[in-house]
């Protein structure tokens, strides 16, 4: 039985074996105390080891980081802290860890954690955020599920940018020192595996639209990447995306869509992770005492949980919003690090000042300046607004980005034509537009932002078990 349910038993001296790794022992000859913990929850379970019970020699071995079973009976126990104990009457030592193993119990940087990524799970901080991302990654697909999606596996090797944006990576078979050339000293892909330019995909939203196109509902949820040179806090080279797409939906669809889906998923964590969002509360409040008040949070981390969960989300044009922009006090006083006019692509501080002096609720943008938007997006009837959707949280900004897709098959090949990108490399794309085209919408959500924004963390790098990122592909 795991220690999460364990915890829950009534002591009655019925015999339980936990298995797991040595968090701490403390004590002398009389009685010792071991603390383990095996993942399934941030509690330890305490075993007491009377003397005499246990022979010196395989104490000795119990040391924090050990793997260990312990076997004995589950009791009421007289410490605080913790309802139940076991009362040890046999220990196995699995695996031993000496003083060198880098999870001592005591502070580690952020920093030295992620060099240590093969060990941190071990840690309580990064038990909760990993058993939190599970808890979002179910929730996700529970949402959809139940709300009628099919779940459309997109590749991951693609030959299309869906983006426009360039940063892609490149997948060939080629011996790099010597590949086969053109006549006109270009690489010559045609000779390539599959006898063309190829990348790893920064979206399934393309693909995804097909299958929208006859299964009505669809969602993607996988892998990304991008090939930014960002050493950000908020940029990963390897990221996980979850991007819906639905025939019949319009604008208004795709946002109500969308707010459901993030109140759904942070509830759902709420709901089932409340033990680890107290701990990563704490964490945070702890953290951010070092920083200046201005940079502190006005609300804790379960607050702006529930200020997400418990709101109706603020909708508005982006001219609206630039509007209300023009007339605050930062603009007005200069406050603003970037310039406020219609046109600009909003940073992070405008998008907040929205949320959180403004409107104090989430808020949904719409209708952006087609010039700072991807090419798929329908175009409104001004030639100059496309009906774009973003959707904006406290302390980040965007943390949803989506449109109704343009459904005419003239307005689309003329604007992929305007962007630079070739019709030929997207004509499937291009054809379900001629073939019983529908109006359709979509979004995209980053799946670390969303666990970043759940947890509390402050660096992306913490929410995925292994960051991938310029100059780093450790573990």
């Amino acid at each position: 039985m795991q220690i999460k349910e364990l915890l829950k038993q009534t002591p009655n001296e019925q015999e339980v074996t936990v298995k797991g790794w040595v968090r701490t022992k403390r004590g002398q000859a009389a009685v010792t105390f071991i603390a383990i913990n095996d993942g399934s929850t941030i509690n330890n379970i305490q075993a007491v080891v009377e003397g005499g019970i246990v022979d010196e020699e395989t104490l000795k071995l119990v040391s924090t980081g050990a793997c260990v079973a312990v076997t004995g009976k589950l009791i009421a126990s007289m410490g605080s802290g913790q309802a139940v104990e076991v009362k040890a009457e046999k220990v196995v030592v699995y695996g031993t860890a000496d003083e060198t193993f880098p999870m001592q119990p005591k502070k580690h940087s952020m920093e030295f954690l992620r060099e240590k990524a093969h060990l941190r799970f071990r840690t309580n901080t990064f038990g909760a955020v990993f058993r939190i991302r599970h808890a979002l990654a179910y929730a996700v697909h529970k949402f959809y599920n139940d709300n009628g999606f099919f779940y459309l596996h997109t590749p991951i090797i693609t030959a299309s940018d869906a983006e426009g944006a360039g940063e892609m990576f490149h997948v060939t078979n080629f011996d790099l020192a010597n590949p086969p050339k053109a006549e006109d000293g270009s690489i010559d892909y045609s000779e390539d595996f599959f006898g063309r330019q190829t990348s790893l995909t920064v979206s399934g939203q393309l693909e995804g639209e097909l299958g929208a196109l006859a299964l009505s509902k669809i969602y993607t949820f996988g892998p990304t990447f991008r090939a930014e040179n960002s050493n950000t806090t908020r940029h990963l080279a390897e990221f996980w995306m979850i991007e819906p797409e639905v025939a019949f939906y319009e604008l208004e669809d795709n946002m109500a869509l969308a707010e459901d889906f993030v109140q759904y998923v942070i509830r759902y964590a709420l709901e089932n992770c409340a033990e680890d969002l107290a701990f990563l509360e704490k964490r945070l409040l702890e953290e951010e005492k070092n920083k200046p008040q201005n940079e502190r949070s006005e609300l804790s981390l379960i607050e702006k949980l529930k200020f997400v969960v418990e709101n109706k989300f603020e909708r508005l044009t982006y001219t609206e919003a630039i509007e209300i922009l023009l007339r605050s006090k930062p603009h007005k006083e200069k406050k603003f690090q970037y310039p406020v006019e219609w046109g600009i692509d909003l940073q992070s501080e405008h998008e907040r000042y929205l949320v959180e002096k403004h409107f104090k609720k989430p808020v949904i943008l719409t209708n952006y300046p087609k010039e700072i938007k991807a090419f798929y997006m329908k175009q409104d009837e001004d030639g100059k607004t496309v009906r774009a959707m973003d959707v904006l949280f406290p302390g980040i900004g965007e943390i949803i980005g989506g449109s109704q897709r343009e459904d005419d098959y003239e307005k689309l090949l003329t604007r992929t034509k305007e962007v630079g990108i070739d019709p030929e490399n997207i004509w499937w794309y291009l054809e379900t537009r001629k073939f019983g085209s529908a109006p359709h919408s979509g979004f995209g959500l980053g799946f670390e932002r969303l666990v970043l924004f759940v947890t509390g963390m402050t660096n992306i790098r913490d929410v995925i078990p292994f960051p991938r990122t310029p100059k780093n592909a450790e573990f």
